[in-house]
């Protein structure tokens, strides 16, 4: 009897086991409806915690230190400058020929159906707007003060971050509420 209990315990896990295998005829095919990589909307990446980052040289805020002589100098690393502002609502990245700054604009135009969360400045005035993420950039978090980085002023104040061009004199005021070039 305990041969007849094994047999049937056999054929019941043989069962059970060929039941579940499948096989299906042909070859898959991707739909033309379907994109052939998922597209995902690339966020400004957020911290859980604060992470260490350089800090630019503090604003006078004792009644005994004297305010800052001049704007202070921020050194690129391999031709750019990357800021933030005090607030955390804007980064940018600056070279002598350009500035690119991303924030989470009020009212920004529509680029391929997304809203534009970036501008683009050239040093001779021209500006765009832009759909992108400037990803982990090793940012210098700014003061409200003036600063100078490869050839641009930055003024940064609590009502936005204004950046001229030392040559040419074009700029931006950028604030999440909007830009305005000059």
């Amino acid at each position: 009897m305990k041969a007849w209990q094994l047999l049937g315990a056999l054929l019941t896990t043989g069962a059970l086991v060929s039941g579940c295998q499948s096989s299906i005829e042909g070859r898959p095919q991707a739909s033309s409806q379907s994109p052939t990589e998922p597209s995902f909307p690339t966020t400004r990446p957020t911290r859980s915690s604060p992470a260490p980052s350089t800090t630019a040289p503090p604003s006078s805020s004792t009644a005994h230190a004297r305010p800052p002589s001049g704007p202070a100098e921020l050194k690129p690393q391999d031709g750019w400058v990357f800021i933030e502002t005090k607030s955390g609502k804007t980064r940018c990245q600056l070279s002598e020929q350009e500035v690119g700054c991303e924030s989470d604009f009020a009212n920004s135009p529509e680029i391929d159906g997304e809203n534009a969360n970036g501008v683009r400045l050239t040093a001779d005035g021209e500006m765009h707007w832009v759909v992108g993420n400037l990803g982990a950039i090793p940012a210098v978090t700014l003061d409200y003060r003036e600063y100078r980085a490869v050839g641009w002023t930055i003024d940064a104040a609590t009502d936005g971050t204004r950046i001229t061009n030392d040559d040419s004199g074009h700029g931006m005021v950028i604030a999440v509420e909007g830009v305005k070039t000059f």
